[in-house]
């Protein structure tokens, strides 16, 4: 028998057991990727996201062995309150024996006691999680290429390009209050990026909301560099990096976008080799960078080629509709 335990208060004895879980999934599911840490997972599951809550699930067998995990991300901000975020992992050793169906069944129905119409999750490209979905009422939605990055390799000589009417400007967590309002403007760019057939929504960001997303990287103990290109009397485009904490080895590349207005400039391509040449000066430890992008996202694939990015993998994002029975 399984019993899907909701977790309301995080112990560490329960972050221990989820990280335990997570890892042996992770090393089954995706070999060569670098495994979380007990305290980026311990981060992950104390730490609350201003605008989203999450529920929490350990399946526990009839000896109190927890053998899978389940989160449930629901969206809180105007443009996003249909939408719920999905992550279930299983021990390798127990799947295929209804544990995963079990902790998916228990997500769906509180999912729709949340009044949510989509359920989305992430499954590598290839392995078993993808048919797991499928199985079970989700569609696929949306295909990403994950690209690495050498540092030391990347050709950031880009950072030095002159771009009359434009500066870079850099910064380290929160926005400083004098851009504060201009980047939430540029940020709202993102509204435009590719999603596929998922039902994304939209979001809204305003200079509290920027502040308040900072401050939670910061709670988690993760380092946030941003580099913008202002011109124009406003930020024209800019791109951020996160630095887990404990990382001593890969960045994980977060927004980059540049506003419509000021596209065709070569801005993209400019504030991520300023990124480079930052990592490079600054954290000279970290060897490379992942990023993701939408298949169709021709035009930032084609800068992160530029810069040196080479294919890693691939993940596809699957949507289950909760509307429908």
């Amino acid at each position: 028998m399984i019993d899907a335990v909701p977790l309301t208060q995080v112990s560490t004895e329960d972050a221990t057991a989820w990280h335990a879980v997570v890892a042996a999934s992770l090393a089954a599911d995706l070999p060569e990727e670098p495994r979380p840490t007990f305290e980026q997972i311990h981060a992950q599951l104390t730490v609350t996201g201003r605008e989203n809550r999450r529920l929490l699930w350990l399946a526990t067998e009839a000896d109190g062995a927890v053998v899978g995990v389940a989160g449930l991300r629901l969206f809180t901000s105007p443009g996003q309150q249909h939408l719920a975020e999905l992550e279930l992992h299983v021990t390798p050793d127990r799947r295929r024996s209804g544990v995963g169906s079990h902790l998916l069944a228990t997500v769906v129905r509180a999912a729709r006691e949340e009044e949510r119409r989509s359920l989305v999750a992430a499954a590598p490209g290839e392995g078993p999680t993808g048919a797991f979905c499928a199985a079970r009422g989700f569609r696929r939605v949306l295909a990403l290429d994950h690209l690495l990055l050498d540092v030391a390799q990347a050709d950031a000589a880009e950072a030095a390009a002159e771009h009359p009417g434009y500066e870079l400007v850099s910064w380290t967590g929160t926005v400083p209050d004098e851009l504060a309002e201009a980047f939430a403007s540029a940020k709202n760019a993102m509204n435009d990026m590719p999603t596929g057939d998922m039902d994304y929504g939209s979001q809204t960001w305003t200079a509290d909301r920027v502040r308040a997303m900072a401050e939670v990287l910061a709670d988690r103990g993760d380092l946030l560099l941003t580099t913008a290109a202002l011109g124009k009397g406003e930020m024209a485009g800019y791109t951020e990096i996160v630095i887990r904490s404990g990382e001593t080895h890969r960045a994980l590349q977060y927004d980059t976008v540049v506003v419509p207005a000021h596209r065709g400039h070569g801005l993209g391509l400019w504030v991520k080799a300023e990124m480079v040449r930052r990592l490079r000066a600054e954290h000279p430890g970290i060897e490379e960078i992942e990023t993701d992008n939408a298949q169709d996202n021709t035009h930032m694939i084609a800068v992160n080629r530029r810069l040196g990015f080479r294919f890693h993998r691939s993940t596809h994002e699957y949507q289950m509709d909760l509307l429908a029975e």
